[in-house]
């Protein structure tokens, strides 16, 4: 098998997609997570059982799909949409959805408004049901009405300074490569250099701006001063767009199988990209004392309230299926068999 690359119209838009030239079997369709693309897959595309057809999506501002804007008052539903309307103009039935940490929550988004489309869910350190910051508890409740701490003005200005001018040292802290080896894999994690180039290309492919990545935002009364805007990527994962909690009224509930890395960084009860948790490290200052968003735990409650799903820790950061392939791959092959 071999890696090719095709771009599809659909009813939304072109979308980029990469398969590996087997036309036949249950279809298995890879989404990939924020700042990258599809070819964080392509391994794990190639060392897929017989019996499946491999295919991974480029979200539309990432790869080469088409840079549309993105309307974050629906959540993740621009992305979501548009995976379901691939899977309408390639006639998939019966697909298996795997997602990773954005991605993961694009799929159960998909799961939530077609459940009747998807054979199994795959999640890969996926963000949390109540997005990416703003939220404590393991039920998401909202530590300002704003959705103040989440949103587009997260992001740290100069990693996407450095996003948008195309950097690829490792010069800065910030640069791409830096934050790849830092936040993408476990601290000390040695990358193949061949794969490591290959994976900031794909970062690099991130549409820089309002409508796309990071999205825009507005100031906050709130600490730390800044509440999630209307567009862009960062603020599709607001908690005040973003409500998965009601998983458990999906009929029916395909199997859900949830992959984590013991070591993530990025999606975590402490995570190292939440400013709650970088304020009560005095990291961020003037924090009132807004706990960490517990987002594992709160995937975790969801997750049980749907009920059919089994969770997998592996000894690596927020890419196990870059880390850890063998171990990922063997827990994601027992899945599909066994959906």
């Amino acid at each position: 098998m071999h890696i090719e690359s095709r771009r599809v119209p659909t009813a939304r838009i072109t979308q980029n997609v990469l398969t590996t030239g087997v036309a036949e079997g249950e279809p298995v369709l890879f989404v990939h997570g924020n700042v990258s693309s599809s070819v964080f897959w392509r391994e794990t595309m190639l060392a897929l059982p017989g019996g499946y057809r491999p295919l991974a999506v480029d979200l539309r501002g990432f790869g080469e799909s088409d840079p549309a804007p993105i309307d974050a008052t629906r959540g993740l539903r621009d992305f979501s949409d548009d995976v379901l309307a691939l899977v309408d103009a390639l006639d998939l039935s019966g697909v298996h959805l795997v997602g990773w940490s954005m991605g993961g929550g694009v799929v159960l988004q998909a799961l939530r408004d077609r459940p009747s489309a998807v054979r199994s869910v795959t999640l890969v350190n996926p963000v949390s049901p109540y997005g990416f910051g703003g939220t404590h508890g393991p039920d998401g409740t909202l530590n300002h009405p704003d959705g103040a701490g989440g949103g587009g003005g997260t992001a740290n200005p100069e990693f996407v300074r450095l996003l948008a001018a195309g950097d690829r040292t490792a010069d800065s802290p910030l640069s791409p490569r830096s934050v790849l080896r830092a936040t993408y894999v476990k601290p000390g994690t040695v990358l193949d250099p061949g794969d490591e180039d290959v994976f900031v290309e794909s970062m690099l492919t991130t549409r820089i701006g309002e409508d796309n990545y990071p999205g825009d935002a507005v100031p906050s009364d709130a600490w730390p001063g800044t509440a999630p805007g209307h567009r862009g990527v960062l603020n599709t994962m607001a908690p005040t767009y973003l409500r998965l909690d009601d998983l458990d009224t999906v009929d029916p509930k395909p199997p859900v199988l949830w992959v984590r890395g013991d070591s993530d960084v990025i999606v975590s009860d402490t995570s190292m990209l939440d400013l709650a948790h970088l304020g009560a490290l005095g990291i961020v200052p003037g924090s009132p004392g807004t706990p960490a968003q517990p987002m594992v735990t709160q995937t975790r409650t969801v997750l049980r309230r749907y009920g059919n799903f089994t969770e997998v820790v592996l000894d690596c950061g927020h890419s196990p299926h870059v880390e850890r392939p063998e171990e990922f791959r063997a827990a994601l092959a027992d899945h599909l068999k066994r959906s």
